[in-house]
């Protein structure tokens, strides 16, 4: 098997598990292959946690990811890597030291570990009808849209799926304008505090 069957092999045994957990993507999932999109395509970019992004981004890096920029933030940081024709890969981790005792990265990861997706963003053209058509199917979301109407990028997160009484995953939603493919970090942050129950 060459190297990007390998990654494809990858990303698809992990997509599959991400669907499998989160009810607003499996239902967004349904609605695609409904109109023969599929999932796949619309897929923004990934995230993993971890407690080690070099050591958690070797596997895709084999694969033919890049490193590309690393975005600071109070309590944790992330790693984005890149491979043309795929989505771009969010690794996270808190701060090892007294920076990252806050952060709720470290309990999410000792309870779910780093093989899984914590959410995977899909693109859309525009975000308040996606969440209209979303929440007439049921779906919830958490917080409020991040980033302002008609800048580069605008984001939410579903209500997280969970597990044993602890969020799991997310769906998030991205909408991007001006070809802006990068990360926002006061945006992440509020995205990921957006999720804390």
């Amino acid at each position: 098997m060459g190297q990007a069957a390998e990654l494809d092999a990858v990303i698809a045994r992990m997509t599959a598990d991400f669907l499998a957990q989160n009810s607003a993507a499996g239902m967004l999932r349904r609605a695609l292959d409904d109109i023969g999109v599929g999932f796949v395509p619309v897929m923004d970019h990934l995230t993993i946690r971890t407690m080690d992004i070099d050591h958690r981004a070797e596997e895709f890096i084999a694969l033919g990811y890049e490193y590309d920029e690393t975005i600071y933030y109070d309590d944790w940081y992330a790693k984005v890597f890149r491979k043309a024709g795929y989505p771009a890969l969010f690794v996270d981790q808190a701060y090892p030291d007294a920076r990252g005792q806050t952060s709720i990265i470290p309990r999410w990861v000792e309870k779910f570990g780093d093989r899984v997706f914590h959410h995977v963003a899909v693109r859309v053209e525009d975000i308040e009808q996606a969440i209209l058509k979303l929440k007439s199917k049921g779906v919830v979301f958490a917080g409020e849209i991040v980033g302002a109407r008609g800048g580069p990028l605008r984001q939410i997160f579903t209500a997280p799926e969970m597990i044993d009484g602890q969020p799991f995953s997310v769906l998030e939603l991205a909408e991007r304008h001006q070809g802006y493919q990068g990360f926002l970090p006061p945006q992440a942050d509020s995205l990921m505090r957006s999720t804390v129950r």
